[in-house]
């Protein structure tokens, strides 16, 4: 198992990709300390200041305390009451995101970006560096880190799954690296509440039937937790081995495009909905510049998630001469969420395309 960082290259066998992920630490929050320096010593968050207020996110000196992402504003408050709290600008913070994936695009074009601040890179076919991974990410730590003033954790692994569980294993400013031969006894240790899409609700099934580790997952045939779980039994099953097929994406056909989120804590209702709108209507933006340049917009949709695990989606006709704004998804919010005040586990928001292939010539504004 790899504890940290090294400069051996992953395998150089042609079935072997290489993956890193790469996320900004505090992303909005290590902004603003940037750019205001006596932020640093504080405990800081970024979001709304009202009395409804809701946490985008916060720097590790407030997490100390307890504060979080999604968390209300006047309970993150009650537990840091010097918490010095800054409004999002999310020009800003979009303008820093650019120049981030624009070192990650330099290195290579297999680049698939989650978000603003968080990144998946197949460098499978990159010479540079010696070929290996780690000296990649290395540098491109090292050059955020310079030029742009922020500091980003990096995960390398064989896959897309592990890349992504790495770079969270040393946050932050962190560098961990999942070497083809570790797999299996690296991922036979990690609980099962590490897996993506296991949540209280999944993990506390698994326990219930015994299991707490990939290691207990492997003992268990396909078929029972196909039969326990559906068909993201079979995924749990394929991740307890270090599995995972999936590419780095860089474009496709959609019909559709979406960004959701998934709360730690519940959001306490539609207000702390709201004031994530311009948040994931950034994200869709950025993620429709990427995949669907040319495609008109035909409907708009919202998906909820609430603390009960219900799921609910409406969508509306809403042909578009340009890219959905937070103002277009207020509507369909207000309509989709009659209780304001039921507490929300996922927010998501997409589009759906028309059939034609006119273009939305818009979205150019976004190369």
């Amino acid at each position: 198992m790899s504890h940290g960082p090294s400069t051996q290259a992953l395998s150089a066998s042609a079935t072997q990709r290489k993956i890193i992920h790469i996320d900004c630490d505090c992303f909005y929050a290590a902004v603003e300390m940037r750019d205001d320096p006596s932020l640093s010593r504080v405990p800081l968050a970024v979001g709304g200041d009202g009395g409804r207020g809701v946490l985008t996110t916060c720097n590790y000196q407030a997490r100390a305390y307890g504060v979080r992402s999604a968390m209300p504003t006047a309970e993150a408050r009650r537990l840091c009451p010097d918490l010095v709290i800054v409004p999002v600008n999310m020009a800003r913070y979009r303008e820093v995101s650019r120049q981030v994936m624009g070192f990650f695009r330099e290195l290579t074009d297999l680049v698939e970006p989650l978000s603003l601040d968080e990144a998946f890179l197949d460098v499978s076919e990159v010479s540079e560096h010696k070929g290996s991974a780690t000296l990649m990410a290395r540098h491109l730590r090292q050059r955020v880190r310079d030029e742009v003033g922020i500091t980003v954790s990096a995960g390398v692994a064989p896959n897309k799954f592990l890349a992504k569980i790495a770079s969270d294993w040393d946050k932050p400013d962190g560098l961990f690296v999942i070497r083809p031969g570790d797999v299996a006894e690296f991922v036979a240790a990690l609980p099962v509440e590490k897996l993506f899409g296991v949540g209280a609700v999944t993990a506390g099934k698994l326990h219930r039937m015994g299991i707490s580790t990939c290691g207990d997952l492997r003992q268990q045939r396909p078929e029972v937790l196909v039969d326990a779980f559906g068909r993201q039994g079979y995924r749990l099953y394929e991740m307890a081995h270090g599995r995972d097929d999936r590419p780095v994406v860089i474009s496709r056909d959609a019909k559709s495009v979406s960004v959701e989120r998934t709360f730690a804590q519940d959001l306490p209702g539609r207000a702390a909905c709201e004031a994530l709108l311009p948040e994931l209507a950034l994200d869709l933006q950025q993620r429709l510049a990427r995949k669907a340049s040319e495609k008109a917009i035909h409907k708009l949709f919202i998906k909820i998630r609430y603390s009960d695990f219900s799921t609910h989606t409406l969508e509306r006709v809403r042909d578009l001469s340009a890219v959905p704004q937070p103002e277009d998804y207020q509507p369909l919010l207000a309509e989709l969420v009659q209780d304001s005040e039921r507490p929300v586990r996922l927010l998501g928001l997409g589009v759906r395309f028309r059939n034609d292939r006119s273009p939305l010539q818009q979205l150019r504004l976004f190369d």
